[in-house]
Parts: C-alpha cells; structure tokens; sequence
C-alpha cells in the first residue's frame, strides 16, 4: 500500500486500475479509497462484497445461486466442526495465500488435525476457508465485461482435468467441448445477473462447478483472470482494451463490444510445467498451482485443437508404439473405451496387475507388469528401456500410494515420454492421437483465422 500511495502522490493520476493484476491490487482497493485514490471501474464496496465469504453467501442467497457448502476455521476445534457440518471430502486453504499455495483436499478428521497442525498457522487474523469438495465435478470458466448495465460474455471454457486440479494447471476448451446447449445458457444467465447485482464496471471472472447436472457458484473474481489473453486470441477481439475503456467510463455500445462474435473453431490453453527443472518433483497435478505459462492450439475440432497444444507444450503425442497403463480401480471404467481405442489402433497394452484385471473385463489384453520395486523387469524397468510410448497414471489420494507411484511419473518426465496423470487428460489425449492418425494437422496465423471468420473490429 504504501509504495502504491507514493507513485499516487507522484503522478497525481486521474484513477487508478486495480483489475489487471491478479488478487494483490483487489486487496489494496480498499484501503487506496480511503486514502483519497480514485479507483477506476467496479467500486472496492463490489470488490469486498465478491471476496468477502459472508457478504458473497448473501449475494448467492439473494440470487437464489447455488455454492458448496462451506465455513470459516480460526482454530482446530472450529475446522473439526465446520468439516463434520458440511461433510467430507473438504477443500482447505488459507485465506491469504496466493495460487492455491498449501490448498489440500482432505478425506478424514485425521488428514484434517494434520493439515491444521502442519500445514498452516490459523488464527483469528488469518482463518482457514473449508469448502465442501465437489467429486465427479466439471469446472467452467467465464470471462466476460460489464459496464454497468450490459453484460458481454467473451469465453465459457470447460477445464478438461476434473475437479481438485487448480484452474491454472487444468486445460480448457473454448467452447465447452461436452456441455449440453441450455447448461450453458444457465451459466451465461447466472453470469449477467452476477455482474449486474454486484455492479461490475469491466472485468469479471466466475468459476463453476456442475456435478450431477446442478450448477454451483465456485467464485466469482471481480477483475481480469488469466484467461483473458486466451479467450481475446481466440475470439480476435482486444479484451484487456476493452476492459480498461469501459474502467474509464466508456459504455460496451461506445466501444463496439456488444455481443461476442461466433465461434467456428475450437481452441484449447494448455499449462506449461517447469518438472525437468526440478530434481524430484511429482508431475502429479492437484490443488496447488505448479504450471509456469500455457499455450493454445486452434483447430476444426477438439481432438486436433487439443492435439496441437500439447505439441506446443513440449509433449508430442505417439501414433503407435506401446501404452503402460496403471489406474485408480474408479478410474478404469471410465478409461476403458479410451485405451480399447489405443488397442484397436496398434497399439501395444502394457498394465499392473490389478488394472490388467479390470481391462480384462472390457475386452482388453494387456501384458501384466510388476509395479516398481515388486519383480523385474518392472513398470519403471518397461519405461526406460524404451519400449513405452505412452504412460497413464492416476492414483488413490492416499499419501503412502502417491510417494509409491512417483518413481513411475519421474521416469516417464526423464525420457520425455508423453504421460497423463488423470482420467480426463488421458481421453482427451486419446481422442488427440486419434485424430493425428486420421489426418496430419496444418497452421494458419490467428490473423488469418480471424479474417476467416470475418471478426468484427472494435473501437
């Protein structure tokens, strides 16, 4: 705050933005109202009223929107009680930690007494939030711009990992690539009606979750996210421009932003992870953002969009070869139909004993392989050796399975060999694999894609 106030009472500025730098300005909006500094765009009492857990539940409860059940711990004793009231499995977080730093999801009261002794220091100042965790659970991304009185939906984007996976580690797909028509439409609703009950005046985004077909407010982030460069690519209009025009007072008519232009292809943001650079650490994907940039492939379709990214990240898919594949058992029935279509395109099926066990009931042959450290040659043997062109991995949350498997993820990050790490990356990848084998990809520039599609120049 202070440094901020010092360049004030040197620029002497007209206003200030606080949207376009994550959560940290957000925090500041307040305190820089007070001090006499104009904020430009939505008002810091909207700010508050987003971030704050009981003013947000009140907005929820007025627009009759739904948001998992969850509770504020300043102590032990009151996180044992806030996680028997709303059930477990329980999100945990600190409420002043950035990019899901020391977020974990937990299972038991035992797993819990650990985290609040271990893992964070609660307090009155500094509570612990405790959400109610989504199983089976698809998140959706929207970014949109409001000025006031018309809201503009620039990108719906379903994350491709499930749920427990940070935003920033998941990849998206723009448009939803399984969504059905009025899902989206719902989302869409319950966006505009956000945004105008909390007054926004530029940017928003808003996190949903949707299990069993019912739609839950996840949060709802009064600012830029780091989505907005990938959906202003993808639908060739100046977002952030935008954005800071209607923060200066600028109506969307003015502007010409009133509606988002169609979509005729599907792009994919995959992240970008650092693993080779550190020694020793797991690949595996959970609460805790671990990726350091992101990449986008566009094309006609998922598959090919999706293959594309993950050329672009630095993980080429195989078109033939051989797959190991040891799965959690809740996973295997939803990964059968994905590495049957591995097998029915030449590949070769690799998998531990209990995951051959299951494939088997699916029609499936595969070799059984030892796990590491239970005969030889084993899974970690198979991998470097060389004769694995594919490795699925997903595993139990249990703390014993996760140090047990990594030996198996490290291998496959050491000889560059494509991996996947969740149920729904894995059929996605393998929806990719199938559509290289099916037809090479090409490459447009963005300014012929939107050429192409005839996008609308905006003031």
């Amino acid at each position: 705050l202070e440094d901020v106030l010092e360049i004030v009472e040197r620029e002497q500025p007209d206003g200030v933005i606080v949207q376009l730098g994550g959560q940290t300005p957000l925090r500041l909006s307040l305190a820089l109202e007070r001090a006499g500094v104009p904020i430009l765009g939505t008002s810091p009492d909207a700010i508050d009223r987003a971030e704050d857990r009981e003013r947000f539940d009140e907005l929820l409860e007025k627009l009759q929107l739904r948001r998992p059940p969850s509770g504020i711990a300043r102590s032990q004793q009151e996180a044992t009680a806030v996680a028997e009231r709303i059930g477990y499995p329980v999100l945990v977080r600190p409420s002043y930690v950035l990019g899901g730093r020391a977020m974990q999801i937990v299972h038991n009261v035992e797993s819990l007494q650990h985290y609040m002794m271990h893992a964070v220091q609660a307090s009155p100042e500094h509570p612990v939030l405790i959400d109610h965790f989504l199983a089976d659970c698809i998140e959706v991304d929207v970014d949109a711009v409001c000025d006031g009185e018309r809201v503009v939906i620039a990108g719906v984007m379903e994350h491709i990992e499930e749920a427990g996976v940070h935003s920033g580690d998941s990849a998206c797909s723009m448009p939803p690539f399984s969504l059905q028509p009025e899902t989206v439409r719902e989302i869409e609703e319950s966006t505009e009606r956000l945004a105008l009950e909390l007054g926004i005046v530029g940017l928003m985004n808003v996190q949903y979750g949707i299990q069993a077909g019912n739609l839950y407010v996840l949060e709802v982030n009064p600012r830029a996210s780091r989505t907005v460069p990938f959906v202003a690519k993808v639908i060739g209009v100046p977002l952030a421009k935008i954005g800071a025009l209607v923060m200066a007072g600028k109506s969307l008519q003015e502007v010409g932003f009133t509606h988002r232009p169609a979509i005729h292809r599907v792009a994919v943001k995959q992240p970008v992870f650092p693993f080779l650079k550190f020694p020793g650490v797991d690949v595996l994907l959970g609460p805790e953002m671990k990726s350091t940039g992101e990449v986008m492939g566009i094309d006609s379709d998922f598959g090919r969009a999706y293959a594309k990214a993950q050329i672009e990240a630095g993980q080429g898919l195989p078109l033939a070869g051989a797959v190991l594949v040891t799965v959690r058992p809740s996973h295997r029935p939803r990964l059968g139909d994905a590495i049957r279509e591995l097998a029915d395109n030449g590949f070769a099926v690799y998998a531990t004993v209990g995951t051959a066990a299951d494939l088997k009931d699916f029609g499936i042959e595969a070799t059984v392989v030892p796990k590491a450290g239970e005969g030889s040659p084993n899974t970690v043997d198979l991998i470097e050796s060389g004769k694995v062109n594919l490795v699925i991995n997903t595993v139990e949350e249990d703390p014993r399975i996760v140090r047990d498997s990594v030996v198996i993820r490290r291998a496959a990050l050491l000889r560059g060999i494509p991996y996947f790490t969740t149920a729904a990356g894995a059929r996605a990848g393998v929806g990719a694999i199938r559509a290289l084998q099916l037809d090479s990809i090409g490459v447009r520039s963005l300014q012929e894609i939107h050429a192409l599609a005839r996008v609308p120049r905006v003031r």
